[in-house]
């Protein structure tokens, strides 16, 4: 079976558990900052090539070295819903390219809905919303995250589909969109035509560890995708990368509406980028540093389809803050610059990065 049959099968389970509102934690993490850091590829470097948006525990700064510090224990407080969940979790921004003058605006998000077919929204003021998912078909059970973990997925050097990966699409809403995430309407490249419902871009992380390295030099070859490369992953694990984790999947609202005019989308063409200076989409990558408070992830994951425990409802196993709380927790930019976040028009993209 290729990896698009196989693909196409597994977001079917997908639909089919989601349905069933016992299968998965997923839940908003809102805006913390919007600025040029980077601790997993730049790490101590102050500013980092490109702007993020970064969501989690406000403890998150240029060099995050496990050797000493944890989130959980540094942070005093998060953005995500969880209240035990002190991770970061980060992408690029996206920035709208005028095609009249080549100046740069940064693109607006909006919250994502909380139920399928309903029209109540996560309490999340832009940001991220996060899932962490068991597998789809066999034993469920999952091993969470260690300490001073983390990964990379997506590769921000690719400006063609070849070499991308099946987990990292986007979704034109409202213009022949699906449902299970990244599946054949769904393009690895920016969308080439207007999207009445703005823009969703995914990013979802390989579920197999090697079980003894919190990190590798490139970030990724301690994780590895299930076998069949399709994106929402099973049970089995590859002999070098034995242990399930739980799968991580980030999905960004972005607010393109306010650009949907018919001229920028003429002759194959689309106005938008991404702050590392991509302007195809193909390059888009998301970046995961653990944080969870002592054995909350496990206890979480363990808990689902349990006592009502699914998406952000799991108070049977996990403490939750109001929506509130979690969007006043933002921390101050630690590079003095603007990024566009008030809707300003900047010249170039930050740091001066080139578009490619």
């Amino acid at each position: 079976m290729g990896w698009k049959s196989s693909l196409a099968a597994t977001s079917a389970a997908l639909l089919a558990q989601h349905a069933s509102a016992q299968s998965m934690l997923r839940f908003g993490c809102s805006q913390l900052v919007i600025e040029r850091s980077d601790p997993l590829v730049n790490p101590g470097i102050n500013p980092s090539s490109h702007t993020h948006q970064i969501v989690g525990g406000n403890s998150f700064n240029f060099s995050m070295d496990p050797a000493t510090m944890d989130p959980a224990k540094a942070s005093t407080c998060t953005s995500c819903t969880y209240s035990e969940d002190f991770s970061n979790y980060w992408t690029a921004s996206m920035f709208f390219r005028s095609p009249e003058n080549g100046t740069y605006r940064l693109v607006p998000q909006f919250a994502n809905w909380r139920r399928l077919g309903s029209d109540e929204k996560l309490p999340q003021d832009g940001g991220v919303t996060v899932y962490y998912m068991p597998p789809f078909g066999g034993s469920s059970k999952v091993t969470a995250f260690k300490p001073g973990f983390r990964m990379i997925a997506g590769d921000p050097t690719l400006r063609a589909k070849q070499g991308t990966y099946p987990g990292i699409c986007h979704r034109c809403q409202g213009n022949g969109d699906g449902f299970a995430p990244c599946d054949s309407r769904d393009t690895s490249e920016f969308p080439l035509k207007m999207c009445p419902g703005g823009i969703r871009a995914t990013v979802i992380f390989p579920s197999c560890w090697d079980g003894v390295n919190l990190d590798s030099p490139d970030h990724r070859s301690h994780m590895a995708y299930a076998p069949g490369s399709a994106a929402l992953a099973g049970a089995a694990c590859p002999a070098s990368h034995p242990v399930r984790v739980p799968q991580v999947m980030y999905e960004i609202m972005w607010d393109t509406r306010p650009f949907n005019d018919p001229k920028y989308f003429e002759g194959g063409k689309q106005p938008f980028v991404y702050s590392f200076g991509d302007a195809t989409g193909h390059g888009q990558h998301g970046d995961y540093l653990f944080g969870w408070k002592d054995e909350s992830l496990q206890r979480g994951m363990d808990e689902l389809g349990k006592n009502g425990c699914y998406d952000d409802n799991c108070s049977s196993a996990l403490k939750i803050q109001d929506g509130k709380d979690a969007i006043a927790c933002t921390k101050a930019s630690q590079v003095e610059e603007s990024v566009g976040r008030n809707g300003e028009w900047l010249t170039a993209l930050p740091g001066n990065v080139p578009v490619t």
